[in-house]
């Protein structure tokens, strides 16, 4: 997998990385660090002009969000997880997740894992 990320800019709210394949545009939560980043919606813009959506959470956060269902009841108390155009990663961090979506992009698998947007 090729390293091909720079650095990210802020534009309002979003964040946005370009790499060779796409630029990325994450929507962290105010006052969150990047790299502590577990759970965030990110639109995907490829060279060729589509566009595509996840939400990208961390297993970790899938468990905490699991436990807390647990207690509150919902999801039938927390025994199932599901949210629209989920992608688990392993590792938090907008760069860790840039690098999951590169990879992706090289192995060709980016348009079956994410969510194709509308024009």
């Amino acid at each position: 997998m090729s390293h091909s990320t720079q650095p990210g800019i802020w534009d309002g709210p979003w964040y946005r990385v370009h790499t060779e394949h796409f630029e990325a545009a994450f929507l962290p939560n105010a006052g969150e660090g990047l790299e502590a980043v577990d759970n965030v919606d990110v639109f995907v813009d490829l060279k060729d002009g589509s566009r595509w959506s996840a939400t990208m959470i961390t297993l970790a956060q899938v468990e905490v969000i699991m436990a807390r269902w647990a207690e509150s009841g919902e999801a039938l108390g927390g025994r199932y997880f599901w949210c629209s155009d989920g992608l688990i990663v392993r590792d938090a961090g907008i760069s860790n997740m840039t690098e999951v979506l590169v990879g992706l992009a090289e192995s060709g698998e980016l348009t079956q894992v994410l969510h194709r947007l509308d024009d």
